[in-house]
């Protein structure tokens, strides 16, 4: 079986011929925040290695964090033992993306 490959590194999203690609477990939480608290969250948010981006939002969430994993068990421990666990977390929404 050939290399993994993530697209999104790859020009045009070309994959080379004969590779195999497979989905990154990935899940969006949208979290809200204790009132001021939302750049330390962001910065704790940031020093977690799977949290990829966060997004400080307007609407009825506070701020946005993508977490991706080799495996979705690892993506569902990030968000439960690190994320979901930060001082000044209100209360979080997890939407995990569906591959196929």
């Amino acid at each position: 079986m050939g290399q993994r490959f993530d697209k999104h590194l790859i020009p045009q999203g070309r994959i080379p011929k004969g590779e195999v690609t497979k989905p990154v477990p990935k899940a969006f939480v949208l979290i809200n925040a204790d009132l001021g608290g939302e750049e330390e969250i962001v910065s704790k948010l940031k020093a977690i290695p799977n949290v990829k981006e966060v997004f400080v939002v307007y609407g009825v969430y506070d701020i946005v964090a993508q977490v991706e994993a080799d495996t979705m068990e690892k993506v569902k421990e990030t968000i439960t033992w690190n994320v979901r666990r930060l001082e000044k977390v209100r209360s979080t929404l997890t939407m995990i993306v569906v591959e196929g």
